[in-house]
């Protein structure tokens, strides 16, 4: 078995705070669109939250979630936990 490490990649984010829809909208510019919506929550309500109409498909993102444009300049949603243990400011 062989070990490999993941290369070092710099990518940018904005964090989707529930009230900077139009800020996430400017950072993915005309290549992905982003719409309000109600999300199914944890147990049986909903919450805040946009859809990320991208070239892979449609991503929800909730409120605190990062949203992040990748090395290919694809965009999609990540939640915070993931994204702190992966990434740090460059």
């Amino acid at each position: 078995m062989s070990r490999y490490r993941k290369k070092p990649v710099e990518v940018e984010a904005v964090r989707y705070d529930g009230t900077n829809r139009g800020e996430v909208a400017a950072f993915m510019g005309r290549l992905g669109k982003v719409e309000e919506k109600k999300l199914p929550g944890p147990g049986r309500g909903v919450h805040d939250g946009i859809v990320i109409h991208t070239l892979e498909g449609d991503m929800t993102a909730s409120v605190g979630d990062w949203i992040i444009r990748g090395v290919q300049g694809e965009f999609y949603p990540c939640k915070p936990d993931i994204f702190d243990a992966t990434y740090e400011p460059a």
